[in-house]
């Protein structure tokens, strides 16, 4: 049995022991999968098609070349926010210490010529040059739907996008004018997450997304937090001001996701309210600050007056009882 053969079979069984826990009721009655078990579902699906697809193309005679990886730009369509590897990277050091061991896969760039677009391999692309060496490559030719499809399996295949980074991508595909149905099959998902994918997208400013960064560990409860939050001005004020402290910088993915959570999730404080008051012909004045989670009420007697703090204190349950009694009468 080929090393294939036994991942596609984990990959099986490990689906069906996730899908008996992840039924969901449907409206009817019936039972249908949770959304991360349909992606998962879908991806593996993709991710056994790759396999067969460049099979199918090393045997059918297209060949492995060695290109210069400086003549290869990426996809027209973005979809990492930290796409960026670094020599220390596992990839880097698995490729220079054996190999190159699977070609990328590019077509010939649709405008400019002497030079390649890649469909996947984008990292594996991005270490070679880091160790300056030729990269192996498959070329084909690629319409534009087959292109992004091609990057959309690397993504689940290789290196999960963040949840963020999905809702990106998808939302990108749209804006290029890519119909539902592929992206729902570049992205190994369905027509209800893909909803829920380009509302949060659309939903949180692109300047906010790109500050955050891919922040791997949160998911879509979290973004979606997020995007709800912000529809209230002052909470999205509350994030951008986030944005732009000098320690923001500094935190990892998640954590920077955290800060801004936190901002756009506090309570917006009421503005405090000073007041005086003071009685014709008294000699008592009264300063009030109303913060809107307290109320102070400070007296200044004097003469005649200096009783009236005492006054006051002793009808607090009557004037409680008539406050009260005034509000009901109101409502009703």
């Amino acid at each position: 049995m080929s090393r294939r053969d036994v991942l596609s079979g984990i990959f099986a069984d490990t689906t069906r022991e996730l899908a008996a826990a992840n039924f969901s009721e449907a409206a009817d009655g019936g039972r249908v999968l949770a959304g991360p078990v349909r992606t998962m579902g879908l991806a593996l699906d993709r991710m056994d098609q790759e396999a067969r697809e460049l099979q199918e193309a090393l045997k059918s005679g297209e060949r492995v070349v060695e290109l210069d990886p400086e003549l290869i730009d990426g996809s027209f369509v973005r979809d990492r926010l930290d796409g960026e590897v670094t020599a220390t990277d596992d990839i880097v050091r698995s490729i220079e210490e054996n190999g190159q061991e699977l070609p990328i896969l590019v077509r010939q760039h649709p405008d400019l010529e002497g030079r390649y677009q890649v469909a996947y391999g984008h990292r594996r692309l991005r270490a070679i040059r880091l160790l300056r060496r030729k990269v192996r490559a498959v070329v084909r030719p690629l319409s534009d739907n087959e292109l992004v499809v091609a990057q959309g399996i690397e993504n689940t295949a290789r290196k999960d996008l963040s949840y963020i980074e999905r809702a990106v991508f998808a939302s990108s595909l749209e804006a290029h004018g890519f119909g539902r149905d592929l992206i729902m099959q570049a992205l190994s998902t369905d027509k209800t997450e893909l909803s829920k994918l380009l509302s949060v997208a659309k939903s949180i400013p692109g300047n906010l997304v790109k500050a955050i960064g891919a922040a791997p560990s949160m998911g879509r409860r979290r973004w979606m937090d997020i995007a709800e939050k912000i529809t209230d001005p002052k909470a999205l004020e509350a994030a951008r001001n986030a944005i732009e402290r000098p320690e923001f910088e500094a935190l990892g993915s998640d954590e920077r996701f955290m800060m801004v959570f936190a901002e756009v999730s506090k309570k917006p404080q009421r503005e405090q309210t000073v007041s005086e008051w003071k009685p014709n012909g008294g000699k008592v004045a009264a300063k009030i600050k109303d913060t809107g989670t307290a109320y102070t009420l400070s007296l200044k007697t004097a003469g005649a007056d200096e009783g009236f703090g005492a006054y006051l204190t002793e009808r607090l349950d009557d004037l409680y009882a008539d406050w009260q009694t005034n509000r009901k009468s109101k409502q009703e």
